[in-house]
């Protein structure tokens, strides 16, 4: 266990200037973690969000609003309350409504990275992160995938997690109520940051630092509160759990890169597991009965 834990790197999107302005006037706020960087744009009909070149894949997601997404000689329509999963090289995303678009690259993006708001958190390089390792690639090949999510929320389920050959993301249930302050799940990762992005309602990060055999790198807990749209990243080993407040809905999305294993080792956790496989390191590891906490 490293004795050096950073801070949190906390970019509140709600009340400040975005990051860049397209060349249509479309705000985009860009916020960075060690391994990936996240775009949040807000969209009206006809904007259109450009990526010239993209080394490896990355996600979209549509909360609230439909577009027409081209990845290549692939074009797709995607409705409202979708994820996509782009492949390699240019794409182009025409927003079909008002709403959000979430885009999220890993840290080989570099153009993105930096434009980052919150770019000086990561300079040095932050400690005991895990590298960005691929995993396979999916045997069909990269291709532009589409998962409606309405289709993979069940009753009872909490979450939905998605993983492609480089990042993973939980989408998680949207709540309409505050979160009963007596069912908080605090838990903390050993080597992996957690980006969690507010797209709507009001929450709050509770964070607690661990204590190191170096007194004079304990901290005092933290109560961070964020508006929407936002993004936190959450470090290794700090202790941390997350709650909605006041009225309206809330929606918290999680980012990680690379995929979380523990994540991944647990049966039917993530939806889209058929199309990429597993490392061949975890390919014969005994599937976990539980992943954990998530929030």
């Amino acid at each position: 266990m490293s004795n050096t834990i950073s801070s949190v790197s906390v970019a509140d999107h709600s009340s400040a200037a975005p990051d860049v302005t397209e060349p249509d006037g479309t705000p985009t706020w860009i916020t960075r973690a060690s391994n990936l960087v996240v775009a949040i744009s807000r969209v009206r009909a006809g904007s259109l969000l450009e990526t010239a070149t993209c080394p490896d894949e990355h996600f979209v997601l549509l909360p609230d609003a439909p577009a027409r997404v081209q990845a290549g000689a692939e074009a797709r329509e995607a409705a409202a309350d979708s994820l996509l999963i782009v492949p390699p090289g240019p794409s182009r995303i025409e927003a079909l409504a008002e709403g959000w678009v979430l885009r999220c690259y890993s840290a080989r993006h570099a153009e993105l990275l930096a434009r980052a708001g919150n770019a000086a958190d990561f300079v040095p390089p932050r400690p005991g992160v895990a590298p960005l390792v691929d995993w396979p690639a999916p045997p069909g090949g990269f291709r532009l995938r589409v998962y409606p999510l309405g289709e993979h929320l069940k009753a009872g389920d909490k979450t939905r997690v998605f993983r492609s050959a480089n990042l993973m993301i939980n989408i998680l249930r949207e709540r309409t109520e505050p979160r009963d302050p007596r069912a908080m799940s605090p838990h903390a990762h050993a080597d992996f940051e957690q980006a969690s992005v507010t797209l709507s309602g009001v929450h709050i990060h509770h964070l607690r630092w661990p204590w190191t055999p170096d007194m004079t790198s304990w901290r005092d807990d933290q109560a961070l509160q964020v508006g929407s749209p936002s993004v936190t990243v959450i470090p290794p080993q700090v202790v941390h759990t997350t709650r909605n407040i006041g009225a309206g809905p809330a929606l918290l999305i999680d980012l990680f890169a690379p995929p979380r294993a523990d994540f991944s080792l647990r049966p039917g956790m993530v939806r889209n597991a058929d199309e990429y496989p597993l490392p061949e390191s975890l390919q014969s590891s005994t599937p976990a009965a539980s992943a954990g906490a998530t929030r």
